[in-house]
């Protein structure tokens, strides 16, 4: 299938690459206890989940380098770096 094709596929079945970077960027927020966990309500922090969904987040920047539209690459830019100063803030607290 064709890039052009396999990306019409994606936006039809509401999978996109903004809503994966969306995705993690939420699972980060609430292993840093800034978002409830949505199975218990509960805010929590978990410093290794969070370093772990950062971690694949700046994975998945490097395996995407040069194959992102401008505005897919300063989101995923712009979430690696709140993360992080997020991710800081939070080891400063422990």
């Amino acid at each position: 299938m064709e890039a052009r094709e396999q990306h019409r596929a994606d936006e039809s079945s509401g999978a996109s690459f903004s809503g994966l970077v969306l995705m993690l960027g939420t699972a980060a927020l609430v292993h840093l206890g800034a978002a409830p966990d949505p199975g218990s309500g509960e805010a929590k922090v978990d410093l290794d989940q969070a370093k772990q969904v950062l971690d694949l987040v700046d994975v998945l920047k490097h395996k995407t380098a040069g194959n992102l539209t401008a505005a897919e690459a300063r989101l995923l830019d712009d979430l690696l770096f709140d993360l992080r100063l997020r991710y800081l803030e939070a080891v400063k607290r422990t």
